[in-house]
């Protein structure tokens, strides 16, 4: 039976009160999403609002670009699945093996504090289903908690964007919460390895990558979780 992933993706383009755009980072998608359909997952993505989620215009400049990136600019299908994604509220993770969280700054908006992205992740750990995240989205797990009603991150090994990564991107002051802090603050064990270099932990049933680089790896490290 092929695995069944979904992906959830930002629904979010402002960055803050600043003029500009952000979503999610193409690379934090591709070289996930190529991992697991490459392993012959099936993947669903769905979106906070549903449909076309907003790419962050700095992860598609030429600069940004990876193996990953390209073959998604050239996959037709992989870019018609992403202008319908589905709606976050219409999904179950009972239809599902596992979910991953794409980052990019979006998530740090919209997927922070949504009650359906909460319930979703609770519901797959109370199920005993492995949950992913990348870069800006380990914060998606901030505000899940365990059956037992203690914080999901709370004496686990977590990574996600660090605070020297975020002010080398000069968005410090302008994103509403800042990664490693947080999961601190929940008493999560956060580690972390020099900027932009590659970093995925694992510990029990969640799943984290530091930033775009530790996409592919946290995605396989999943992939292995799954078996």
């Amino acid at each position: 039976m092929a695995k069944k992933i979904l992906m959830v993706l930002t629904s979010h383009a402002e960055l803050g009160d600043t003029g500009h755009k952000t979503g999610f980072w193409v690379e934090e998608f591709a070289a996930p999403y190529y991992a697991f359909i490459d392993a012959g997952a099936e993947v669903t993505l769905a979106s906070v609002k549903g449909g076309q989620p907003p790419i962050d215009p700095n992860s598609a400049a030429p600069d940004a670009a990876t193996e990953a990136t390209k073959r998604f600019d050239n996959d037709s299908a992989a870019q018609t699945l992403m202008a319908n994604t589905k709606a976050l509220s219409d999904v179950n993770a009972s239809d599902f093996d596992a979910v991953f969280y794409p980052g990019g700054h979006g998530p740090l908006w919209d997927l922070v504090d949504n009650a359906d992205s909460i319930a979703l992740i609770e519901d797959f750990i109370n199920t005993q289903k492995p949950v992913a995240g990348v870069c800006h989205a380990s914060a998606v797990f901030l505000n899940a908690k365990n059956s037992d009603g203690t914080a999901l991150v709370a004496g686990k090994k977590v990574t996600g964007f660090s605070n020297s990564e975020e002010a080398a991107v000069q968005l410090t002051d302008i994103v509403p919460l800042l990664v490693e802090d947080e999961l601190i603050k929940k008493g999560g064990d956060y580690q972390k390895t020099d900027d932009w270099g590659v970093l995925a932990l694992e510990d029990g049933l969640l799943i984290t990558g530091q930033n775009p680089a530790s996409s592919e790896l946290a995605a396989k490290k999943l992939l292995t979780k799954l078996g």
